[in-house]
């Protein structure tokens, strides 16, 4: 088995999103691109982002984001946005493709739950509620949120995959000053 996978088409690609617990999925330009399953998991420290977060965030180019999961052994059920890392000129509708692309792997995988650990102070509870996160696990320094799926999970509106026609000028774009975890 190699260390790194490529998976370009989410249903052809099941089998091994299933079988890899260690993921990142990339859209760019509101489009798609890949999903790269990976042998280690992202390791993350605060203070990781809060020095290099900003420079990524606005040295990476065009429209894109990168999506880190895991799938931790203790909770094979459960799928953890580990972090998130956006280019400056990063688009709504790419973020939104990113997220539905993580619901879908959360559907092939038949996973219960997405957890997720958010330190962007600009995301906003009530923004995270819109998108079906609720908190979880209050706690003082952290904000846990889970969408719980447990056999329902949202119908994506058209094939994920398949989204090389759909653009993101319908959706419009936002500006991001620096990227974060969640």
């Amino acid at each position: 088995m190699p260390l790194f996978e490529t998976v370009t088409d989410l249903e052809l690609g099941a089998e091994r999103l299933l079988r890899r617990r260690y993921g990142l999925i990339e859209v760019v330009e509101g489009r798609f691109h890949r999903v790269l399953l990976r042998p280690l998991p992202k390791l993350t420290s605060l203070p990781g982002v809060l020095i290099f977060g900003g420079v990524k965030h606005r040295r990476l180019p065009g429209d894109r984001i990168r999506i880190y999961y895991n799938r931790p052994r203790r909770f094979p059920n459960f799928l953890v946005l580990k972090y998130a890392e956006s280019a400056r000129r990063t688009s709504f509708g790419t973020l939104a493709r990113a997220l539905a692309v993580l619901d879908e792997i959360a559907r092939l995988t038949a996973s219960d739950a997405l957890l997720c650990d958010v330190s962007n102070g600009r995301i906003s509870g009530r923004l995270m509620s819109r998108w079906g996160w609720e908190p979880h696990c209050r706690s003082r320094f952290h904000r846990h949120y889970i969408k719980r799926f447990y056999g329902e999970y949202p119908a994506p509106s058209v094939n994920i995959t398949r989204l090389a026609a759909v653009g993101t000028t319908a959706l419009g774009r936002f500006s991001n000053r620096r990227s974060g975890g969640c």
